[in-house]
Formats: C-alpha cells, sequence, structure tokens
C-alpha cells in the first residue's frame, strides 16, 4: 500500500490537497508501485529558487524538483520504500497554466506525473514529446484525464 504525504513550505496548505494526494496514488498505481512513502511539498517561487540554487546552481525558480533518496526502510515490519521528495512552486505552475493556456489542475496534474515519473528513475534529455518519460507521461495525464485536483471556481474557464 502506499501513501502520500503533502505538505507546504512558505505558502498555505491548498484546500485541494487532498486531492493531490489521491491522484499521486493513482499515479503510483499506474506505474505499478507498492509500499512507496512519497512526500510533495508544495511552495512560492521564492523558495523553489533557493533550492534550485542550492542543488542545481540555477539562481531562478523553476516549475519543479524532485529529489531522490531511493532508500527502503522497515516499517511496522514491512518493507516500504522511500522514493524522495517532489517540490513544486505554485507560483510557476499559475504561470505554466497561463503560459501554456491550460487549467490549473491539468498543469498540476502534470507536475505530479513528472515529478514521480524522475523519482521513479526516469529521466529525459530535451522537452521533445517523443521523449519516452515524456510520452509516458502524457499517457497517464491522458489516462487519468477525469481525476480533477483544482476544482473550477466561479468564472474559471475549462
Amino acid at each position: 500500500m502506499n501513501n502520500v504525504t503533502i505538505n507546504a513550505d512558505g505558502c498555505i496548505l491548498p484546500t485541494w490537497s487532498s486531492n493531490a494526494c489521491n491522484y499521486s496514488l493513482k499515479v503510483l498505481n499506474e506505474i505499478n508501485r507498492d509500499n512507496w512513502d512519497l512526500s510533495v511539498v508544495f511552495c512560492t517561487d521564492a523558495k523553489i529558487k533557493e533550492l534550485n540554487n542550492q542543488y542545481r546552481d540555477k539562481n531562478e525558480p523553476t516549475d519543479i524538483l524532485s529529489f531522490n533518496l531511493g532508500e527502503t526502510i522497515t516499517k511496522d515490519g514491512k518493507n516500504v520504500y522511500l522514493p524522495g521528495d517532489i517540490v513544486i512552486s505554485l507560483d510557476s505552475l499559475r504561470e505554466n497554466a497561463k503560459y501554456f493556456q491550460i487549467p490549473e489542475d491539468e498543469e498540476l496534474r502534470r507536475l505530479l506525473i513528472h515529478g514521480i515519473l524522475h523519482l521513479d528513475g526516469m529521466d529525459h534529455e530535451t522537452i521533445d514529446s517523443n521523449e519516452p518519460m515524456l510520452k509516458l507521461q502524457e499517457e497517464i495525464l491522458n489516462k487519468l484525464n477525469d481525476e480533477i485536483i483544482i476544482p473550477l471556481r466561479n468564472g474559471d474557464k475549462n
């Protein structure tokens, strides 16, 4: 059984965070992972810029960072895999959604899948949609298309 923990750093934990937790669990099921204990952290551009600078020597914000831990521990007599942490900037998420003219919900779902695939050992050299990781990301996104994380508010568009 998988577990996903959602936290916030430098921002208020979104009201829809439990939806993000449930969606992440469905993504783990899609890639046939079990006994994962995944951590997702939502933050601001300022926080992710700090992390990006510290760990990647890039003094700029980014939308997502994945910090691979890749350790197995024994918890309550059962082996549990700790893949690492996914950190998502809510500021960059909103900017990306505007730039690509897509709902914030779709961008969030894409980022969660992306981070999980990185923690599962996948990578990509470019942002070319033919990259195997990015193809799988879009396949999972399409398969779980009916899932909603961020509910539409009055006046929002699809």
